[in-house]
């Protein structure tokens, strides 16, 4: 056997070790059991994996039949964005509603209530918190899923999520580095760009992330960003300046860098799948998340090789990718250790039909109601009519979670009635099928739609006694009562019906 085909086995050998793929199916494909025999370091879980707690600790006791320390990832925020629960939408807050109580003990009791619930099913890393400084009301990507718009708040929520989650044995991944707070692009279509100077981005976009490095978090998220106070020229992603300059060497992180989905647009638009994955290695990532939506072998095949023809042809130096794959096997490590020092026995919180506990009293505890004048005086004494205005789909959310107030107030009232308006379906009078029964108008980011606005105006205006109730960012207060929940989690919208009507839902709606 040649040194060439020797030293090529062990190139390939390291490239698969760096790869964070996903997958399609409920069980793990033939190809991802392969791919875990000749070193597969990682996979992702999304909602398409998922059916309930118990299939998935059964996917995992199957990944780890194969390699007993892969490392088994998630992208569960425990807000709007959701894997776990995404059949049902999540029985926790999200993290605008924690940081709107800002109670970092209650912060990390809900953290550390998901670790459980994830390290029962057999998940070791989770691609959260999200501690992003949500500076601009107008950011299309994070709104709910940041604290909030104060760095200091967001640092003490962060470091009280990293603490919370990892005390349950689940590796915690700050995210998106150095922060997309302030951006009015969403990197999944298109490169966001940060104009903000170094002192600016020291004081705000950073602080959490320095937080959340102090609190011992294993894993820093990069994010597809162009800051050229930081770097002119490469996506943060791509930008050996921002990974190894600012993360590794002035903020002083030594755990696995990894990389938002390369197959975003704001990278793979720019230089291809294969492109930017290399690029990333060599700026200083350590783990390459793909398959959000390119979930197969051949793209993982072709990752792979591009890593190990880059590495020969000298774009990237082996050295580099020797110590991506060593941070990976170190993060692994860290993951069986945690998972021998405990074990999670069935019942584990989060795992019945009512979800979590804790998740549920933070959800009320993050309701701020705001009163006019004229302002009708609640619980509502009838049956309403409730009217659901629904935004453009968040490509960060999956498309099946379910969101709403309509469902559990009718739980708790029967003869509720409800109806649910896009941008191109909604009727001049929106409230006309109220017929005099009390008007509930659910909107989520008002202020960022101008047809919702329109909308909403005009049921106002026929009807200002209605009630407003904001699932999303509550930057405009408008109707006699508004009621702002700081997200659309199941969670939630559960802990706005009690208010509406009351009372308290089974917890099995």
């Amino acid at each position: 056997m040649s040194d060439r085909i020797v030293r090529n086995g062990n190139l390939a050998a390291l490239a698969t070790a760096v790869l964070q793929p996903g997958f399609v199916g409920t069980v793990p494909p033939a190809w991802i059991c392969r791919w875990l025999g000749d070193g597969l370091g990682s996979v992702v879980l999304f909602g398409r994996n998922v059916v309930d707690p118990g299939q998935v600790a059964a996917l995992t006791a199957a990944l780890r039949a194969e390699r007993s320390d892969v490392i088994v990832a998630i992208d569960e925020e425990a807000g709007d964005v959701t894997r776990i629960e995404s059949g049902r939408g999540s029985s926790r807050p999200g993290n605008l509603a924690l940081g709107a109580i800002d109670d970092p003990v209650l912060t990390e009791e809900v953290a550390r209530d998901l670790g459980v619930e994830l390290a029962a099913a057999g998940v070791t890393l989770n691609y959260a918190p999200d501690v992003d400084v949500n500076s601009n009301p107008d950011n299309p990507i994070i709104g709910v899923r940041s604290f909030g718009a104060d760095p200091s708040l967001v640092a003490r929520h962060a470091t009280a999520w990293v603490r919370g989650l990892q005390s349950a044995g689940v590796a915690a991944c700050a995210k998106h580095f150095p922060g997309h707070g302030d951006t009015r692009v969403d990197s999944h279509h298109d490169l966001p760009r940060i104009d903000a100077d170094r002192v600016r981005l020291h004081t705000v976009e950073l602080a959490p992330f320095r937080a959340a490095v102090a609190a011992g978090v294993q894993a820093v998220m990069t994010g597809h960003l162009l800051v050229p106070a930081l770097d002119p020229d490469l996506p943060a992603t791509l930008s050996g300046r921002v990974l190894g300059g600012l993360l590794r060497e002035e903020m002083g992180f030594d755990g696995v860098v990894v990389t938002d989905a390369v197959e975003m647009g704001a990278v793979a638009g720019r230089y291809g799948l294969a492109g930017a994955a290399v690029r990333a290695l060599a700026a200083g990532a350590d783990a390459i998340c793909v398959g959000g939506e390119h979930a197969d072998e051949e793209t993982a095949r072709q990752l792979r090789d591009a890593i190990v023809d880059a590495v020969v042809d000298g774009e990237l130096p082996e050295e580099r990718l020797t110590e991506a794959a060593k941070r990976v096997g170190q993060l692994a490590d860290w993951t069986a250790t945690a998972r021998t020092c405990r074990t999670y026995p069935p019942g584990t919180p989060g795992a019945a039909a009512g979800g979590s506990a804790v998740g549920l009293v933070a959800a009320r505890r993050a309701v701020r109601v705001t009163t006019g004048d004229a302002a009708p005086s609640l619980p509502l004494t009838r049956p309403a009519h409730v009217v659901e205005f629904q935004p453009p789909h968040h490509v960060a959310i999956g498309s099946e979670t379910p969101w709403g107030v309509a469902v559990p107030l009718a739980a708790l009232v029967p003869g509720t009635t409800s109806v649910r308006y896009a941008e191109n379906s909604v009727p001049s009078d929106p409230a006309a099928d109220a017929a005099g029964r009390p008007l509930v108008l659910v909107v989520r980011d008002l202020h960022r739609h101008a047809w919702m606005g329109d909308a909403v105006d005009r049921a106002l205006a026929t009807r200002p006694d209605a009630v407003v109730v904001e699932l999303g960012v509550p930057a405009r207060v408008t109707g006699a009562v508004h009621v702002a929940t700081h997200g659309a989690t199941r969670a939630a919208g559960r802990a706005a019906a009690e208010l509406l009507a009351g009372g308290v839902v089974s917890p099995g709606w």
